[in-house]
């Protein structure tokens, strides 16, 4: 696990150094980032009762890994380097028994904490986790591809605007989720192999219309 938690880390921190090479001492707001996200989660799960809704499971997994890389953001702070960082991770989610609770509860639980603290809780996070059906491994092959889409949206302009985030009618989140269902998750260059995917298809679909 903690190799796997160095390896997020320092992919994280790469992706926010391209957005702003000086993100660590901005004081970004992560924390409204995320629960903004767990607003997003719920409207793929469904919450309306009044109408019939059936949970998106892939798009909630998503919204998952979104706020996995805010809460990973949101934990540099204070100098603290990736190796310990890692292994705060590591040791508080050691011996952590998930809660059982339904997806919302654990959204809601999160998103509380978040905004009381303006930090990120790694056991409230695992609580989601695991109530979306995700296990760390799950986790980590997703975070890689999240983190490939988003260095792919920022080498196609997306940070001056001229990116065009929806692909023949449908989120390049949605293109994502068909492209990491393509590929071997365990193949050497499997971020790569990601990028190139998306690449192939962007060509395709987005730059057609």
């Amino acid at each position: 696990m903690k190799q796997a938690l160095i390896n997020m880390l320092t992919m994280q921190n790469s992706m926010n150094t391209r957005v702003h090479e000086q993100w660590a001492t901005q004081d970004f707001e992560w924390y409204r980032a995320i629960w903004i996200e767990c607003g997003e989660l719920i409207e793929h799960y469904g919450y309306k009762w009044w109408k019939k809704q059936d949970p998106d499971l892939a798009q909630v997994q998503l919204e998952v890994i979104d706020i996995w890389h805010f809460g990973l953001s949101a934990l540099f702070r204070d100098g603290k380097t990736i190796n310990t960082l890692a292994s705060e991770i590591e040791q508080e989610l050691g011996n952590y028994q998930a809660a059982d609770i339904g997806v919302r509860e654990a959204t809601e639980a999160l998103a509380l904490d978040t905004l009381q603290t303006h930090g990120f809780s790694p056991t409230r996070f695992w609580d989601l986790m695991v109530s979306v059906d995700l296990d760390f491994d799950g986790l980590y092959s997703a975070y890689v591809g999240k983190n490939v889409l988003n260095f792919f949206r920022q080498d196609h302009g997306y940070k001056d605007g001229s990116y065009v985030k929806t692909w023949s009618g449908r989120e390049d989140n949605e293109h994502l989720v068909e492209v990491m269902a393509s590929l071997d998750h365990g193949a050497e260059g499997f971020a790569q192999n990601v990028y190139n995917s998306l690449q192939d298809r962007y060509r395709e679909l987005a730059l057609r219309e």
